[in-house]
């Protein structure tokens, strides 16, 4: 529980580590599939020791790194991504997406990327800083001079052509920037696209032959930039909608849908159906929901009597069908279980999926079974595999099996970390509730992060 004195992500399983390791020859528990060869990165921000960044969202990044190989588990390593800010650059908080707030205020602690060969450390802020296979930092990475803002942390890679679609946003016009770079990460289309003010775009989609803009009613006060933590609030008076673009677009050729308020930091996927109708589905919050995850990954304040009905950190798998033909909006919740971090098998970024795999995460209260969950989007079924109340699971990130079966034929991997251990797990993506098929003990605590990316050799 946190308190006026101490937030609560410098505690349990949230709480940053005080310095960078190596470990090799890691303890394994049930058989590694053999396919898994390669390296699974996880980022998420780890303040230095000493400092307060006001918000867990506003630390410094850092890094975990686990190797696999032919069943081993060869080595552990965490490494602080080296940006401006991690030594000692104060941030410009009133303009931390210009030009030179790209390169000062870049935590670089939210994602992971692998492009055209390349690994990037990414945060929304800033621009993307490229790292070596062992976490080593290169530095930041403007697509040959071509990025001028600052880069989602969610960019899109299209499956069939390896196309890059990404997008930044900021504080003034332009407020958002479409890109697109072709599979040798050359940016080769850029346009503006208007939106009334500026409001925090985390996250967007991608179908087969379009773009989709979440324009929701999380927006920027400049009166904030005066308090500690990340300047943003929620407003009643932001117009929620939804832009339909074809990909390669321009502002003149967003479409736009009004929906019920609501924010979404995170996509899962984006579709068109067989009637040509768009189709996302994200992980929501409405405005009491949103401002309790808010303040209680930043806030001092005692949160436990506000939390007592809203027991995690998460919103509810929603969808939203947009019909191009006559402009209608069907949405709703697809399931009542408070979750986030959404995933799919990525060979289906942008085109049809069954599958969605999320976790349910506790926050300040212990009362909700932790769990990785698999949602069946035909049948309405929900899988889940329970975790001890003790151990938080990570975001579950898909990797295909060798003989790619079908859909959900491979594997999710999910950093699961307590207050003083931490473990990397391996499920099998078909059957979720049978378990974790091995686990790696990792040699420390690895504290409670955003996003990760598998790179296969």
């Amino acid at each position: 529980m946190t308190t006026v004195d101490r937030p609560a992500y410098f505690d349990g399983f949230m709480a940053p580590v005080p310095d960078e390791i190596d470990a090799v020859e890691l303890e394994v528990t049930g058989t590694l599939p053999p396919e898994l060869t390669g390296r699974y990165f996880r980022n998420g921000a780890n303040p230095l020791p000493g400092t307060d960044p006001g918000h867990n969202f506003a630390g410094v990044g850092m890094l975990h790194g686990v190797r696999l190989e032919n069943g081993r588990a060869g080595w552990y390593r965490n490494r602080w991504v080296r940006t401006p800010m991690l030594d000692g650059v104060p941030p410009d908080r009133e303009n931390p997406t210009a030009p030179d707030g790209v390169l000062r205020n870049n935590t670089s602690n939210t994602s992971v990327l692998h492009h055209n060969g390349r690994i990037f450390s990414l945060v929304e802020n800033g621009f993307p800083i490229e790292m070596t296979d062992g976490l080593d930092t290169v530095g930041p990475f403007d697509f040959g001079g071509r990025l001028k803002t600052a880069m989602t942390a969610h960019p899109k890679v299209d499956p069939k052509t390896g196309e890059l679609h990404f997008f930044g946003y900021g504080l003034r016009p332009p407020f958002v920037t479409y890109y697109v770079a072709t599979a040798d990460s050359e940016i080769v289309h850029s346009a503006e696209i208007e939106v009334p003010a500026p409001t925090m775009m985390h996250d967007f989609a991608i179908t087969e032959h379009h773009v989709v803009w979440l324009d929701l009613p999380v927006v920027f006060d400049m009166e904030l930039t005066r308090e500690p933590g990340l300047p943003y609030r929620w407003s009643d008076r932001y117009r929620p909608r939804i832009g339909v673009m074809p990909r390669h677009g321009r502002n003149a050729d967003v479409r736009w849908f009004d929906v019920d308020p609501g924010y979404a930091f995170h996509v899962g996927n984006a579709f068109e159906d067989e009637q040509g109708r768009v189709v996302i589905d994200a992980v929501t919050y409405d405005e009491e929901g949103f401002g309790l995850v808010w303040s209680g990954l930043g806030g001092y304040a005692d949160l436990s009597n506000a939390l007592a009905h809203t027991p995690t950190l998460g919103g509810s798998l929603y969808r939203w069908t947009l019909d191009l033909r006559d402009g209608s909006v069907r949405e709703g919740a697809l399931d009542d279980l408070p979750v986030e971090f959404p995933t799919v098998n990525d060979d289906h970024a942008g085109l049809g999926h069954r599958y969605v795999y999320a976790v349910s995460t506790p926050l300040l209260v212990d009362s909700i079974e932790p769990s990785i969950i698999k949602y069946d989007t035909t049948t309405g079924e929900r899988q889940q595999h329970v975790l001890a109340g003790h151990w938080n699971p990570g975001e579950a990130e898909f990797v295909p099996a060798a003989d790619d079966a079908g859909e959900d034929s491979g594997w999710l991997l999910s950093i699961v970390s307590s207050e003083n251990a931490a473990e990397l797990l391996v499920l099998d993506a078909s059957d979720v509730t049978a378990g974790p098929v091995a686990s790696v003990t990792l040699p420390r605590q690895v504290p409670a992060g955003f996003h990760g990316a598998w790179i296969a050799d």
